[in-house]
């Protein structure tokens, strides 16, 4: 009925039931008990339950079984939450003999990453009878042998435990024999067969005896043995060992073939009774595998590689037998020795993958687990995260930790971790292995484009074609993705009225920027764009750079002709100059403008015609026509000139005009041949030589008039200075800069005075032109006083004591202008072809209105000296003051050979004041002149 109770897989599964216990012995360890030989999906334990979950949470919360190197065991019954059997458990399997038997796993819940260490202890029942693994067994006896002789016996092996194992031995009835049964070690048992009485071979040769062995399972299982017992003549001593339980310790790295111990037992019996030999008892398992036994020297050796992580210890049970086959036992007791032979093992249970960056610390980025098959020291691992890394290593249940982040992490600085992970035990030397995890940081919009440079300059050529490419910005993203895909687009603003979409457009792709119409310089110089770079991030990021577009001038403007002008009527200009001249007097001057910048505006005059070659000469860069040698009466009363002006851009541009020189001693003769001048005779031409002789006599008149107030006023100064003298005044001593300053530009000026006297007979007046005083410097006050003809008419009056003179106040002498206040260009220099610009606001307005006069004189005919038809544009600078509103001002254009500096005017010299190298309240021909 037991046996059939057994056998019902039902009745074992209530039992187990029955049996199964569960014990939690603290946070996150759960034990049950189970019997062995249980049928596949036997109940073992309620787990949703102890694990306080639902069975349907266990699927969706990803709880496993996880264990390592080793058969499955047990199973997850999901579906019922309960813990069941994977299959057919047998504990003498799994645990040999030892008394408790205990399997460990453990359960992990996926989600939350918690482990929970499980411990099951497999339940022996009585399936396994004694075995004596043999059915007979021979002894020979000695007749001689005397009673109470003991016969060791072969033993029963019995694999189960506890009471199902060997518990007694008994002996079948007979008058010879008794069993004894000695008790070498706890649990250990030998039969031992007692001779109770002399044996009589001649009586009876053979005894059959059976030996019973049983265990005290319930049912008892047994075993037999037939022992079968020959009486021998005179050998009456078995062989005895030295020791009955030998003790060797080995390391389990010893090689093959090394002996570990020999064992000698000794016989005192004689010849062929005496002759012991050695073997092993024969016990199941892999002892006669591993350990080989000499059976004549004793010696014992290793026969196969030991290895302390499968078995610690080894018992072998050794027998010495005599010739006639008397034999003892004993037992030798091998502990193997742990050596660091294995290296910790690295075991990635969870593993996230990706992390986003500045993710908090402590984000869990995998679950390890570390094992070392060792024991001891050998065995204690210690795990931590190789080089300077953001990772830490936190310490979970058993051998178990998690791996989290120290602190937030940037993708831009790394966006991939390589992290090794290293284990070491603590032998010696110590034993590491390392495993390698590749964590990828995710991207976030955390960084806004940013360009390559703080400022951007670009130059672009005017006349620019349209569409033409002038410039790129670039901008970098360290993001990735569509966070750093960057759209560039320029900030709208308006110039000159018009948007800044219709000068630039920018590509938003490639930040090229794009001239949408032809840029002029002259209109515009320069543009200052404001480019945004935003990238497609959300929300976007974006960053600014300011750009600045500067025109570059070319050379598309030709020189323009301010003086002489283009009569507007037909007829032509004439300058006037006086057969007494002399080598290098100064006839007349072209004045020209460019409306371009730098070289492209600086000017250049050379004489491209001559009526009669070598007599006259044009100043490089002044324009000024001077003779070259004196005049001869040969020379023709009209000498044309074409004059050339050409700037110095790439290529050069020029333009022309043509001068016409009148030379006569005075106006009458100059009147007397101006006919022979015209193209052809008109009925009108007498009517206009009255006209001029008419203006000709109102201006000598104006003319007298003026020179006798100059006179007055020349002779109240030099009665001021000789009072000035006479106080003390030290003002008179202090010279005159010889110097003009323009934008660090330091000239000479140089003075052109022209002086004129008048003398009238009873016919006809004469226009007398003395010799010209021209110099390159500035002479003193007293050569002036010495050599100024003037002067003669002033000390004369002096004499006369002419007091109305002396108060008389001081005519407007605005109209007499140094060489330097001549028409000219912007770039005119002087007779060492330096010429400069005034540099102050009275000089600059007397030049404006010099340049106005020259240009509108021969175009209205409003002067009285030239310009209109009759009287072929006598020059203008012999006449009255004027001002310039009207022609532009080219002077920030004037380049200056030698130099590259911009002539402007100042805002702080408008205020009248000249500046220390200026050219205000100078001496001029001996005369000071005072505005």
């Amino acid at each position: 009925m037991t046996s059939y109770l057994i056998r019902n897989g039902g009745v074992l599964a209530l039992l187990c039931t029955l049996l199964g216990t569960l014990c939690k012995t603290g946070s996150g360890q759960i034990r049950y008990s189970v019997l062995e030989e249980l049928d596949k999906g036997s109940f073992v334990g309620n787990i949703s339950k102890d694990l306080g979950l639902r069975p349907p949470e266990l699927a969706e919360r990803g709880v496993r079984i996880v264990s390592r190197g080793r058969t499955q065991l047990f199973a997850l019954n999901l579906r019922s939450g309960s813990l069941v059997t994977a299959g057919r458990i047998d504990r003498e399997e799994l645990c040999a003999q030892s008394t408790r038997c205990l399997v460990k796993f453990n359960i992990l819940v996926e989600d939350k990453l918690n482990i929970f260490e499980v411990e099951i202890e497999i339940k022996d029942i009585n399936d396994n009878a004694p075995d004596f693994l043999t059915e007979e067994l021979e002894i020979k006896i000695g007749e001689l042998t005397a009673p109470g002789t003991r016969f060791p016996l072969k033993s029963a092996f019995d694999p189960d435990v506890g009471i199902n194992s060997l518990q007694n031995y008994q002996l079948s009835p007979n008058d010879y024999f008794s069993l004894a049964v000695k008790i070498v070690s706890v649990g250990a048992k030998y039969p031992e067969l007692v001779l109770e009485r002399a044996l009589d071979r001649e009586e009876k040769e053979v005894h059959q005896l059976v030996l019973i062995a049983s265990d005290g399972g319930d049912p008892v299982h047994s075993g037999t043995l037939c022992i079968q017992v020959i009486v021998l003549d005179a050998n009456d001593n078995p062989p005895v060992f030295t020791q009955s339980e030998y003790q060797v310790s080995v390391q389990e790295n010893f090689p093959v073939g090394t002996r570990l111990l020999t064992v000698n037992a000794t016989d005192p019996d004689e010849g062929f009774n005496a002759q012991v030999s050695y073997m092993l008892d024969k016990m199941p398992g892999k002892i006669a595998e591993i350990f080989y036994l000499n059976s004549v020297t004793g010696d014992i050796s290793i026969l196969k590689s030991l290895d302390y992580e499968d078995a610690r210890f080894y018992e072998i049970k050794i027998e010495a037998q005599d010739g006639p086959g008397l034999l003892s036992k004993a037992k030798i007791v091998v502990t193997v020795l742990d050596v660091n032979d294995n290296a910790p093992e690295i075991t990635i249970t969870s593993f996230t993958g990706s992390v986003t960056e500045e993710t908090a610390a402590g984000r869990e980025v995998a679950l390890v687990n570390v094992h070392d098959q060792d024991s001891g020291k050998n065995g204690q691992v210690t795990v931590f995260v190789l080089g300077n890394m953001p990772f830490n290593l936190e310490k979970s249940i058993d051998q178990y930790y998690r791996l989290v982040t120290a602190r937030s992490l940037d993708r831009e600085q790394i966006s991939e971790y390589n992290i090794t992970l290293r284990a070491t035990d603590g032998g010696s030397p110590p034993l590491s292995t390392d495993t390698h995890i590749i964590l990828h940081v995710a991207d976030i919009n955390d960084n806004p484009p940013t360009f390559t440079h703080a400022f951007y300059s670009a130059y672009v050529l005017e006349n620019n074609p349209r569409g033409a490419s002038i410039s790129s910005v670039t901008a970098q993203d360290p993001d990735s993705m569509e966070n750093a895909q960057i759209t560039y687009a320029v900030t709208e603003d308006t110039i000159q009225g018009a948007p800044l979409s219709s000068y630039i457009s920018i590509n938003s792709d490639t930040g090229v920027l794009y001239a949408l119409r032809s840029l002029d310089y002259e209109q515009l110089r320069d543009l200052k764009l404001l480019v945004t770079a935003s990238d497609s991030g959300d929300p976007p990021l974006s960053s600014n750079v300011s750009l600045s577009l500067f025109v570059l001038d070319q050379n598309d403007n030709a020189p323009e002709i301010l003086y002489p002008t283009l009569p507007t009527d037909g007829s032509t200009g004439v300058e006037l100059a006086p057969r007494s001249a002399e080598p290098g007097y100064l006839v007349t001057k072209v004045v020209a403008v460019d409306r371009d910048s730098g070289q492209n505006a600086w000017l250049s005059y050379r004489l491209l015609k001559a009526s009669e070659p070598g007599l006259f000469v044009v100043g490089l860069h002044t324009g000024e026509v001077r003779t070259v040698r004196a005049l001869l009466d040969r020379d023709a009363l009209k000498q044309s000139l074409v004059v050339v002006v050409q700037d110095h851009g790439q290529p050069p541009l020029s333009a022309t005009v043509t001068l016409t020189v009148a030379v006569a001693d005075s106006i009458p003769d100059v009147l007397a041949d101006l006919s022979s001048l015209e193209i052809s005779s008109t009925p009108e031409a007498s009517d206009l030589t009255l006209y001029l002789v008419v203006a000709v006599a109102s201006v000598s008149c104006l003319f007298l008039a003026f020179v006798i107030v100059l006179l007055a006023l020349r002779l109240r100064r030099w009665h001021t200075s000789r009072l000035l003298q006479a106080s003390g005044g030290g003002l008179a001593g202090v010279p005159t800069s010889h110097f003009v300053g323009v934008d660090g530009v330091r000239a000479f000026l140089q003075t052109y005075s022209h002086e004129v006297s008048l003398t009238a007979d009873s016919r006809k007046s004469h226009l007398i032109f003395p010799q010209p005083n021209y110099a390159d410097t500035l002479i003193s006050q007293e050569s002036c006083e010495k050599s100024e003809p003037l002067l003669v008419a002033q000390d004369f009056l002096e004499a006369k004591g002419d007091t109305k003179l002396l108060q008389q106040a001081p005519p407007n002498t605005d109209w007499r202008f140094s060489q330097a206040q001549r028409p000219g260009t912007s770039g005119s220099q002087n007779g060492d072809e330096t010429g400069t610009w005034p540099n102050n606001q009275f000089d600059t307005e007397m030049l404006q209105a010099m340049i106005l006069a020259s240009a509108s004189e021969a175009a209205d005919g409003s002067s009285t000296l030239g310009g209109g038809a009759g009287t072929m544009g006598l020059s203008a600078r012999y006449g009255p003051q004027f001002t310039l509103q009207h022609v532009p001002d080219y002077r920030q254009n004037v380049y200056i050979p030698g130099s590259n500096a911009t002539l402007t005017n100042a805002a702080g010299k408008r205020d009248g004041k000249a500046p220390a190298g200026g050219n205000g309240n100078k001496k001029k021909s001996g005369k000071k002149e005072k505005k």
